[in-house]
């Protein structure tokens, strides 16, 4: 008989791909903005605030514990809730503590919502990819992820635009920007009850009827008929009009799965995962140390090199406008050359550009050395975004990537506390010349990965 996965996995690209894609990115989108906005408002309150480096530092990295602790948790949850409960929950939760750190009297305040914010954003990201990963046709999976991922870029450049046109207006400029962040509270509803939970999920709980309808609801979208040993089960209420009756789909019997008990988890540390997860642990170390560890700060190193507020948020925008053609790029080479060779690739790039930036010492080296970093760092994380979810079976998915990227956080800590120290022993060449070392480790440790362009996700 036909499983559900595999009639997912067999189905063209469709409008309901199409949404589920558009609706996630959006979240995905506003997540980034989020993060972006930081940079810019780091680089504010240290002329309006008068704050040092070290303060700087940790409204920079504060965050970022909250994502540790967020993604671990987000990924627990997802595999015993659902991945739709936990993406409304987590933009809800970072959409009204972002909104609220617009109205903050003082740093001790800041950072404490900065933290609350945290815990969102890194619930919500391995969540949201592990979702459409699952939805996703086998034969164009990664490309979809990394698409997914290419949103990142388009919060990224919509927080540099408020950071170019909002922070610079006035000592209050600051707060305007972040009150854009209760976008996402009101996004959040969207999400749970625009988006299908995961048939994957549902399954693995015993929620067929549930299950076989989304599927039903796919297929309908792409003009496929069921297969014959699905006949037991009504169509969904977009194709028939109606809800199907409970009975009827009661009466797919054969079909029927239970819920699977928690002592039948794999463990992401057992003898056959064991390896890719570590593997997958120090890619996202790496990645996560460069990538925040430079983009945070770049609007306050501009600064302190001499560039005023404006002009500097002005490269950084200039900057940020490569991560989308890196996010294309990615997402072409990645179902031609695969997932382990496109991201060690991108990774490679992102050390030779990394390098290449701390040696830069005019506008145009900078621009030019700070464009490809962005090209090559933004299309390494598509492809680590594509690969993750693919890695684990379904009831560990979403605890496997979730562990992956809440270790990736601690990174994300350390490197914007340690920017001043590096920059105080060496200036920016030491500081990019530890990012470029950082991308060379992880881009080895990726060649390690197992490719699964093209194999079907596994279900036990």
């Amino acid at each position: 008989m036909t499983t559900r996965t595999e009639r997912l996995d067999g189905l063209p690209f469709t409008r309901k791909h199409r949404r589920l894609l558009l609706g996630s990115g959006v979240g995905w989108a506003l997540d980034a903005m989020d993060v972006g906005l930081i940079s810019f408002v780091m680089a504010a309150l240290a002329v309006h605030w008068a704050l040092t480096p070290t303060e700087l530092s940790w409204i920079g990295s504060i965050g970022f514990v909250g994502m540790a602790i967020g993604a671990a948790l987000g990924g627990l949850l997802a595999d015993r809730i659902g991945r739709r409960q936990v993406f409304a929950a987590t933009l809800l939760v970072y959409g009204l503590a972002t909104g609220a750190a617009a109205l903050s009297t003082g740093i001790a305040v800041l950072i404490v919502l900065r933290f609350i914010v945290g815990l969102g954003l890194g619930a919500e990201l391995p969540v949201a990819s592990t979702l459409v990963s699952e939805f996703a046709p086998r034969r164009i999976r990664g490309r979809v992820v990394v698409i997914l991922e290419g949103f990142w870029a388009v919060g990224w450049i919509m927080a540099a635009l408020i950071g170019y046109f909002v922070v610079p207006t006035g000592d209050d400029g600051w707060r305007w920007a972040l009150a854009v962040g209760l976008v996402p509270a009101a996004y959040a509803l969207v999400i749970r009850f625009g988006l299908p939970e995961s048939v994957r999920f549902l399954e693995s709980k015993g929620r067929v009827d549930e299950a076989e309808r989304i599927v039903r609801d796919y297929e309908a979208s792409a003009g496929v008929e069921p297969p014959a040993d699905s006949a037991g089960v009504e169509p969904p209420a977009d194709s028939a009009g109606v809800e199907p009756p409970a009975a009827a789909i009661d009466g797919a019997a054969t079909d029927r799965l239970e819920p699977v008990e928690e002592s039948a988890r794999e463990s992401i540390w057992s003898p056959r995962l064991r390896r890719r997860t570590g593997a997958l642990w120090i890619v996202w170390f790496g990645i996560n140390f460069s990538y925040y560890g430079a983009f945070i700060w770049l609007p306050s190193l501009l600064v302190s090199q001499g560039f005023d507020l404006v002009r500097s948020f002005g490269y950084t925008l200039i900057i940020t406008l490569a991560q989308l053609p890196g996010y294309a790029v990615a997402a072409w080479l990645i179902e031609v050359w695969g997932r382990r060779v496109t991201l060690a690739v991108f990774l490679s790039g992102s050390a030779v550009a990394a390098g290449l930036f701390g040696l830069a010492g005019s506008p145009a080296t900078i621009i030019a050395a700070g464009m490809a970093l962005s090209f090559f760092n933004l299309g390494a994380w598509g492809a680590l975004y594509a690969i993750g979810p693919e890695l684990y079976p379904t009831r560990t998915r979403g605890s496997g990537t979730g562990a992956a990227a809440a270790f990736g956080r601690i990174a994300s800590i350390i490197a914007p506390l340690l920017v001043p120290v590096m920059l105080g022993a060496g200036g920016t060449a030491m500081v990019f010349g530890v990012f470029a070392a950082a991308f060379v480790v992880a881009a080895l440790a990726a060649f390690t990965l197992p490719e699964r362009k093209g194999v079907a996700l596994e279900e036990t």
